[in-house]
């Protein structure tokens, strides 16, 4: 491919001197700077345990092979009292919260206990054969995911270590999106006063050295721009801080998912004491008749009453493509429906922001999915490891002894117009409240480059002496 003369690319490098992105540039290349190199480890972290988790549900399915498959498909299957029956008798500890009947026939009744013996949010599942009522054994469970799972999963979000840990992945996905766009604007940047747009997601060929590094830097996070966007919204809708925001802004724009009401109408008044279990459980096999009967079909997950006055609630949970959701509420004396809600009324924007939840799980494409996270999530990590390595490569190498890489020019809000500088701090301050993490570790590392800045002029204005 030829390339234009040099004159001409010195046009255009002092066109776009004198333009808005002479100006803006210098503050995008300081907030990438410093994200690069202070948040990128978290992001680093964030990338290496997304790519094993996205790598483990088939492993998981395989190591509890025993509890969630039969040996033999029988011809029919025992009632769910029965089965409920059979994994209380076997495990009576705790209360049941949830039951999934198989959704195939070589699979297992599942049943949820809560119990105290086990880390917060996780439970006991008690897997039971539905057509001999044998016990298939028992595992500590993280929601529907396996232990195997659940380890990857809590080791993605927290570290395991708890809600200090999830502090290291709120800051991941906080900066994700910051450091993913600067980089973009700052790639088209440089391929346009290069004059080399046209090659934007392919790297250049015969160069060497740090711009070779620059080139594979940039084009590879080209390619996975759309994929970091997601990641980071979705990261943030889990967040400790970040994500009651999140949260406040769904339920206030009426983007929160719908929940069936499981009052029924001749208990509307009722005391709402909690139930007895033989009481909450009775009635099991009329409700899961009743949701089938009602159009709803497996993957099923059935809630029993809570309290008194309550119905069963039955909801699909198909979480891969295309998904299904809806949901009823069953009187369990007379299988009436009572309520119902369908996945196809739920708002639009809750559709969406659980399928980039699904998405981020590696769950809503299945197989597909999951190869599509991990391969981003290995460019991810050869594009952060490249970014260190530039940054490396511009530290002097004719000074004796370890030297620090020198960052981008300082004073970068001067060189914009004064409501320019003001609209950039508000809105980085706006962000800053709703993702308060982000905001911070903005505030510390301005901090720090203040000091920085005030240390090396007052070391030149000694040496000057």
């Amino acid at each position: 491919m030829s390339h234009p003369p040099l004159e001409d690319s010195a046009d255009v490098r002092e066109s776009l001197h004198a333009s808005a992105w002479a100006r803006w540039r210098p503050l995008l290349m300081r907030l990438h700077f410093y994200a690069g190199v202070f948040v990128a480890p978290f992001i680093l972290v964030a990338a290496v345990t997304g790519v094993l988790y996205a790598l483990v549900p088939q492993l998981d399915q395989a190591v509890s092979h025993h509890q969630l498959t039969v040996d033999h498909v029988g011809e029919r299957r025992l009632p769910l009292a029965d089965q409920l029956a059979a994994a209380r008798a076997a495990h009576p500890e705790g209360t049941v919260t949830s039951i999934r009947p198989p959704a195939a026939p070589n699979e297992t009744t599942q049943v949820a206990l809560k119990v105290d013996d086990v880390a917060p949010d996780y439970g006991r599942t008690v897997f039971v054969d539905p057509y001999t009522g044998e016990v298939r054994g028992a595992l500590t469970t993280f929601g529907q995911w396996m232990p195997l799972r659940a380890w990857f999963d809590e080791l993605h979000r927290n570290l395991h270590l708890g809600a200090v840990g999830r502090n290291y992945s709120e800051l991941a996905a906080s900066w994700l999106w910051v450091i993913a766009g600067s980089g973009l604007l700052l790639w088209i940047g440089h391929r346009v006063g290069t004059g080399r747009l046209t090659r934007l997601f392919v790297p250049d060929a015969g160069v060497r050295g740090r711009r070779r590094l620059l080139s594979w830097h940039g084009s590879l996070g080209v390619w996975i721009i759309a994929a970091l966007l997601l990641l980071s919204v979705s990261g943030m809708t889990w967040s400790r801080f970040a994500g009651a925001h999140v949260s406040d802004i769904r339920s206030h724009l009426t983007w929160s998912t719908p929940a069936v009401d499981t009052t029924l109408p001749s208990g509307a008044a009722a005391d709402a004491q909690p139930l007895d279990e033989a009481v909450a459980l009775r009635g099991a096999d009329t409700a899961l008749r009743a949701a089938q009967d009602a159009g709803l079909q497996s993957p099923i997950w059935m809630y029993p009453p809570s309290a008194a006055g309550q119905g069963w609630q039955v909801a699909e949970n198909k979480r891969d493509w295309p998904t299904r959701y809806d949901a009823v509420s069953v009187d369990p004396d007379s299988g009436a429906i009572t309520a119902r809600v369908d996945f196809a009324d739920w708002p639009f924007m809750a559709k969406v922001a659980d399928w980039i939840v699904g998405a981020h799980m590696g769950i809503l494409f299945g197989v597909v999915n999951q190869i599509v996270l991990a391969a981003v999530g290995v460019a991810l990590i050869a594009v952060v490891l490249l970014g260190y390595r530039m940054w490396w490569r511009r530290r002097p190498t004719r000074t004796a002894g370890f030297v620090i890489a020198r960052g981008p020019r300082r004073g970068v809000l001067s060189e914009l117009r004064p409501y320019e500088a003001v609209l950039a701090v508000v809105a980085l301050a706006a962000f800053g409240y709703f993702a308060p993490l982000f905001g911070v570790s903005l505030a510390v590392f301005v901090a720090v480059d203040v000091a920085l800045g005030w240390w090396q002029s007052a070391r030149r204005e000694a040496g000057a002496r």
